[in-house]
């Protein structure tokens, strides 16, 4: 079973249709990267898939779920790091991360925080209230809450905004281990070179259209790089 297919996704904010007939296909256990500039339609992707969108029509379904009828189902059934958003201000990290497994009915609470506060080096931050975090110490603790559950898909929307070198790095690797195991990724970027490091394929939306899906290797011409394929197919849309 395929952990994400979409047929004719389509999702519009009055007249403006930020989204157009999108079909993709995702496998489990696959790293798949959605690649585009900004204001292409690549939040708007995410939050639909995740069920914190509506869309206005077509349909979309996320490990089996039906995302229109059933977006709590899927939102239990995932992890998700949305691009901007912020941990509560009036809780700690660890009380956050606490709430979070309580609310996902996580066992073994205490163990599994423990492994991403190590993790994410939090230790001296962890009886931290949230507002008092910073922006990149926040983003380890959002991160954090999307993993905590061990879910067998991820959505990452440009998940490595606001994290330092040595972070990045960090989740790199423990991305690709996860995917070796089994699990899904789906993760937008306008960031090239993290799509040609982490992902097995890649599908380029631009205007809110896919323009084009498959292998690196398929995408690309002799000798290109990836921000040349970038490049022309943008070219060739805006011509």
């Amino acid at each position: 079973m395929p952990a994400i297919v979409t047929q004719n996704l389509t999702k519009q904010y009055g007249k403006l249709e930020a989204l157009s007939d999108l079909c993709i296909e995702v496998a489990e256990g696959e790293s798949f990267c959605l690649l585009g500039p900004n204001g292409a339609g690549k939040s708007t992707t995410i939050g639909v898939l995740t069920g914190s969108l509506e869309p206005t029509s077509g349909t979309a379904n996320v490990m089996g779920i039906d995302v229109a009828k059933d977006p709590i189902g899927v939102k239990k059934a995932v992890g998700i790091v949305p691009e901007s958003e912020y941990p509560p201000s009036f809780l700690t990290v660890r009380e956050y991360l606490d709430l979070v497994c309580s609310i996902r009915n996580v066992s073994d609470h205490a163990s599994r925080i423990d492994h991403w506060i190590e993790f994410f080096d939090l230790g001296q931050k962890q009886d931290v209230l949230c507002k008092d975090l910073s922006k990149g110490t926040k983003k380890k603790v959002i991160v954090s809450a999307a993993l905590v559950h061990e879910p067998k898909l991820l959505f990452l929307d440009e998940p490595f905004l606001d994290l330092d070198p040595i972070v990045q790095h960090a989740m790199k690797d423990y991305l690709r281990s996860y995917v070796k195991e089994g699990g899904t990724v789906f993760l937008s970027t306008h960031i090239l070179e993290i799509a040609e490091k982490l992902c097995d394929r890649a599908g380029i939306l631009y205007d809110g259209r896919l323009i084009a899906c498959g292998k690196l290797s398929e995408l690309k011409k002799s000798r290109e790089s990836l921000e040349d394929v970038f490049m022309r197919l943008v070219q060739e849309e805006c011509a």
